[in-house]
Formats: C-alpha cells, structure tokens, sequence
C-alpha cells in the first residue's frame, strides 16, 4: 500500500510558489515565508490567484507530486497532472466502458450503494450513540427508506435512472441531517445542500471538505493508472473530473460529512470563523480555514481496518485502496467492484 505523504496548504493570498533546488519556496512582496522539501509532500494546496512558478509546476508534473489551485472562498480553479502513467491498456479500458452506458451502469451502481450504505450507518449509528437526543423512530424509519434504495440500485441498469434513486436517497438522508448537528445549534444548521455559493455556515464547510477529498480521489486514480476525468456516473465535462467524482461518493458521508458534523459537535469552529458577504455567500475566515485544514490532516492520518482489505490503513490512504481496487476489476482480476461499506 502506498504510504502517506504530507499536503501543504497554502492559506494566505497573495503567496507565489518557487522552486528552489528540491525545495518549494513561498513568496510574498519579495519575503521568503517559507522554504519546504518537496520529497516529503503528495501535494500541494493553495487558496489564491498569485499562483506557480512554471518550474515548480513542472517538477511536481515530474515527481508525481498533484498542485491544486482554489479561490479563497474554496471553489477549484485548476490542477496540475504530469503525464500519464500507468498501463495504456487500463486506460483503454476505462475509455471503452465508460462509451458503454450499460456497463458503465453496473460499475456506477456500487459507487451509489456504497454511499447509500454508508449514510444509512451513520444515521444507525446516530441512533445508538445518542438515542436521547435524536428522534430514533424517524431516523429508523428514514435507515428503512435507504435500505430499500440499495435493493433498487442493485437492480438497475440504466444510468439516468441510477442517477435518480441517488437523488433520491441523497434527498432522504440530507432530510435528517439537521438532527445530526448536536451542538450550537442556533450557529449551525442545515436546511439543504447550496453550492456555488454555500449560503450557510455548515454548507461552506461541506463544500471545502468536498473540494479536498474530490483532490485527494483524483490524485489516487491517477497513482493507479486511471484518467480521473472519466467517469462512469458522472459523464464526460471538459475539465470535471468524472471519475474522481464517482468514487468519492462512498466516502461523502463517512469522511467529509462526518468530518464537518465533528468540527461542530465537538465545537472545534465557532460563529465568529464565518463570514456573509453581500451576495448572500458565506465564507471561511482565514484562521478558520487554517483550523479547518489542521484538523483534516489530522483526520487523514487516523487508521482504520479497510472493510474489503482487512488491512489497517489511514483514512487518507481510503481513496488510493479503492483506485486500486476499480483498477483490479478492469482489469478483470475482480468480478465487481468492491465499494467501501463502513459500519
């Protein structure tokens, strides 16, 4: 299993990136803010417009190392990939059945039961964690609706309509998570999902978690072989990563959504980390984000036994064993591909 590196996140504006011999160099007006190795990083991050050097991006290109550019609210602008690797074969593979929308339907199916399963065990979860504070009837009764969900997505063949029981039980699960917001209440709360821009306090914490963790996916897709901008749920968008978004959808719940519920509930972020702008669009301070990056780089290195693989691995190695586990399958060493169920 590949180990895991560090991330560096960059969460000041105005910073320029440098290469320096083998080191990144952070620049602003001329100071030198810091100086990193680049042999000890998987990637990096940076929230801003001032951008790379045309070296630096050409040596990550080379060492494999992914460089993501975000706005400073946390909305993606761009990503540097060097050149393919990998086996040309896989990758030919990958392009056939995603032109097949009815094989592509039964290897998108498992990405969707996989989510399913996993919303329906953090309200199960809910449920027995803390059955005083939650409504256990209603939460029973919503885990009972997705069941049934997953027994229809297992019989379906046809994309749009996977796309429509996703909506579905995307629609049922978001229903309760309100309830899941346990602390500071009046600050955090959740209505439904709002992207672009996020028009509250929680959906501009989900949409910064998203953002990460569709990096993180697209990075362990492209370690294995696999073109991350293909999909087989999500279809071809020029400069959408596809597939990167079909295999993240498993780990929306159990990783990201947790993740933010946990900051809340644990009152790590408060009120006062938050700001509206005129527009109506709710964004991070700055030190929150820096609390906010702190803590999911915290939450990567925490291990858990994969529930496939039987191996203990960190939660940030979760998307590079299931890039390698879709790589398997195309390559016909698996029958199916094994979504990850966490309970």
């Amino acid at each position: 299993m590949k180990k895991l590196l560090n991330t560096l996140y960059i969460t000041q504006p105005s910073v320029y990136l440098s290469l320096d011999g083998d080191n990144v160099v952070l620049l602003k007006e001329e100071e030198k803010l810091g100086r990193f190795p680049l042999h000890n990083l998987e990637s990096i991050v940076t929230f801003g417009y001032t951008g790379a050097s045309p070296a630096l991006m050409g040596y990550c290109a080379d060492s494999n190392i992914s460089l993501l550019f975000l706005t400073m609210n946390g909305r993606y602008l761009a990503r540097v990939t060097g050149q393919s690797r990998g086996n040309v074969v896989l990758r030919k593979k990958q392009y056939n059945l995603s032109e097949d929308e009815v094989r592509s339907a039964k290897i998108a199916r498992n990405f969707i039961i996989g989510k399913i399963y996993n919303h329906k065990w953090m309200l199960e979860r809910m449920t027995r964690d803390y059955p005083l504070r939650v409504n256990v009837e209603l939460f029973k009764e919503t885990s009972q609706q997705l069941s049934s969900l997953i027994l229809e997505v297992r019989a379906c063949e046809q994309l749009d309509r996977l796309r429509g029981l996703e909506g579905q039980a995307a629609a049922t699960y978001y229903s309760q998570f309100n309830q899941m917001i346990l602390q500071q209440k009046e600050e955090f709360y959740f209505h439904s999902r709002t992207r672009r821009p996020p028009l509250d306090n929680v959906n501009a914490m989900l949409s910064l978690a998203y953002t990460l963790l569709t990096h993180d996916t697209a990075s362990a897709l492209e370690a294995v072989g696999l073109d991350a901008y293909v999909g087989f749920l999500h279809r071809d968008r020029p400069g959408r990563v596809s597939l990167a978004l079909d295999v993240m959808e498993e780990l929306r719940g159990v990783f990201a959504d947790k993740f933010v519920l946990s900051l809340i509930n644990k009152k790590l972020i408060s009120k006062a980390d938050f700001l509206k702008k005129e527009n109506g669009a709710v964004i991070m301070t700055d030190e929150a984000r820096k609390k906010f990056l702190a803590a999911w780089q915290s939450k990567k290195q925490e291990t858990i036994t994969h529930p496939y693989l039987g191996e203990k691995i960190s939660w940030g190695l979760v998307p590079h064993a299931q890039a390698l586990l879709l790589a398997r399958h195309l390559r016909n060493d698996l029958d199916e591909y094994p979504p990850f169920l966490w309970k």
